[in-house]
């Protein structure tokens, strides 16, 4: 290849725009912007454009936005490009074999992961939940197989006891985007050379679920403070106190008085700035939350409009009890 790279870059969140960024301020030549087409977002459901597209509009950059890449219209748009290579960040679609065939030198991807571990949509939030202590970015080649390309080169970063995968992630996303600028300039100068994963190694993060907010407080508190922290900014954990939902935002471990016979998700202590929470193994304390439909709030603020005292107990989701339809005569 020759500087300057003929890019054509794939992205659609916040994660990918430090990386798009990066490629711009290095002097290369982005033909070509693909996103996720424009999508409902927030509670207004109001349609808007993904962070992606807004760089690339400011940039004056060619977006193109196909609701299917294998479609002859969108593939035919990418050759007409002539990219030198590819570079994705977070695009969020498997993209097909069609279209790995079109850059003449591939496609090389951001990943948030350390791989082997972690190849999927959730890497960031799966390391966070699993309570790991170091993660990273790796640049690697895009193939068919999920993350599954050689890795042209990692750059590792510890995760704070209290991080929460938002803060990781947002960090990440800078590390990325220069460790990208770097990959292809070693590639421009020909003087790197992919090591292949090892797929026995490997393990997978699936993309969150709406329903793995709720928390189980049998679990142990370690456990249930690596699912805040990995939960956030979405689905956030939550529980329920009095039939209403609450979102559990921030948390801590190793404080508090103990409650050696208390079941699961009793509350066992209130003080000041926190409640302390009995799980299944150790006490929990709990020092911000979010009752839904209004804003987060220390439990300070919280206790001033609810009646908190030890022995009220967290629940699981209310049953929902189902409404018979009246009989006619």
């Amino acid at each position: 290849m020759n500087r300057p790279v003929r890019i054509v870059f794939f992205g659609t969140p916040q994660f990918a725009v430090p990386s798009l960024q990066g490629l711009l301020t290095a002097g290369h030549t982005v033909v070509g912007v693909v996103t996720q087409p424009d999508k409902p977002r927030g509670r207004g459901h109001h349609v808007t454009e993904s962070p992606v597209k807004q760089l690339a509009r400011e940039r004056g950059l060619l977006v193109l936005q196909p609701e299917r890449l294998k479609d002859e219209s969108a593939l035919a748009a990418l050759t007409d490009l002539a990219p030198d290579l590819g570079v994705v960040a977070a695009y969020g679609k498997i993209l097909p074999a069609a279209v790995l065939a079109v850059p003449r030198h591939g496609l090389i991807n951001v990943h948030a992961s350390l791989l082997p571990r972690y190849r999927g949509a959730a890497p960031v939030h799966r390391a966070v939940m699993a309570g790991d202590r170091e993660t990273g970015i790796s640049i690697m080649q895009v193939v068919q197989a999920l993350d599954a390309g050689a890795v042209y080169k990692i750059a590792k970063r510890p995760i704070g006891p209290d991080e929460t995968s938002a803060e990781v992630e947002t960090d990440l996303a800078r590390i990325g985007a220069a460790l990208v600028v770097e990959v292809i300039e070693d590639l421009v100068a020909g003087r790197t050379i992919p090591e292949p994963q090892d797929d026995h190694a490997s393990t997978y993060a699936p993309r969150l679920q709406k329903d793995e907010s709720e928390i189980d407080w049998n679990a142990s508190a370690a456990v249930l403070h690596n699912r805040v922290r990995g939960l956030q900014p979405w689905p956030l954990a939550s529980t329920w106190l009095g039939g209403r939902r609450l979102i559990i935002l921030k948390t801590q471990t190793g404080t508090g008085p103990g409650g050696e016979h208390a079941e699961p998700g009793t509350i066992v202590g209130v003080s000041r700035d926190a409640m302390q929470v009995q799980t299944g193994d150790g006490v929990i304390e709990v020092l911000i939350v979010q009752p839904e439909g209004k804003r987060p709030m220390s439990v300070r603020d919280f206790a001033a409009g609810h009646r908190l005292t030890a022995g009220a107990r967290f629940d699981r989701r209310p049953p929902v009890i189902p409404v018979s339809e009246p009989t006619t005569r």
